[in-house]
């Protein structure tokens, strides 16, 4: 029963940011019509599905691609969040990638 609750407010609110937002991706710009307007979707931008203003305010409308790239960066941290990892700064590193090179290129095939 609930689960049916959530899915007539996804489509009260979807209908009234299409009605209020014109049909483009708010990240790429992609233009959406016809059969294709299925992949426009209402982002939350707080995250919060319980947000819903009556001015549209807590909502994009993004792709299907976009939706999925915001909510992905907002769950996973952003390599620059997470801290260093302790390493010496001493050592320099040994590791030669093209060590070999030469001996490679002077070998007949």
């Amino acid at each position: 029963m609930a689960r049916n609750t959530q899915v007539k407010l996804q489509q009260t609110y979807r209908e009234r940011a299409l009605k209020m937002f014109p049909w483009i991706c708010g990240h790429c710009g992609r233009e959406f019509d016809g059969k294709k307007l299925s992949q426009l979707t209402v982002h939350h931008k707080d995250h919060d599905h319980d947000n819903n203003p009556p001015d549209g305010s807590n909502w994009e409308l993004l792709c299907l691609y976009c939706h999925d790239n915001e909510h992905q960066r907002h769950q996973v941290p952003h390599p620059s969040d997470e801290p260093a990892p302790d390493r010496e700064q001493d050592q320099p590193s040994t590791f030669t990638p093209f060590a070999q090179l030469q001996s490679l290129l002077k070998r007949k095939t």
